[in-house]
């Protein structure tokens, strides 16, 4: 796989469940990955989003603060935001998930 990326981070915030009519559903959250500059601390965040068994293991599990090692691929998309307006947004989508 090339389109590989594998980060190690803290959930920001409750995982974001849809349910689809078809028993599917697609996790949302986002979690931050911290480093070090000029011998501070900065935060980075990241979008990401998982389905099936991976989206299920994220939904009982990764709870606010929790942290987690993902490994997905970067997947840009676009949308119309309110307004009508195009936006583009990069995510990660979770292949697979450990909890720490």
């Amino acid at each position: 796989m090339k389109n590989q990326i594998t980060l190690i981070g803290n959930v920001g915030s409750q995982p974001l469940v849809t349910n689809f009519e078809n028993g599917s559903k697609v996790v949302r959250l986002s979690i931050a990955t911290p480093y070090f500059r000029n011998g501070e601390t900065k935060t980075e965040w990241h979008r990401l989003f998982a389905w099936g068994n991976v989206a299920q293991f994220v939904e009982n599990f990764a709870k606010q603060g929790k942290k987690i090692a993902v490994t997905g691929k970067l997947v840009h998309r676009t949308f119309i935001a309110h307004g009508g307006k195009p936006r583009q947004i990069t995510e990660i989508e979770i292949r697979q998930v450990i909890g720490l």
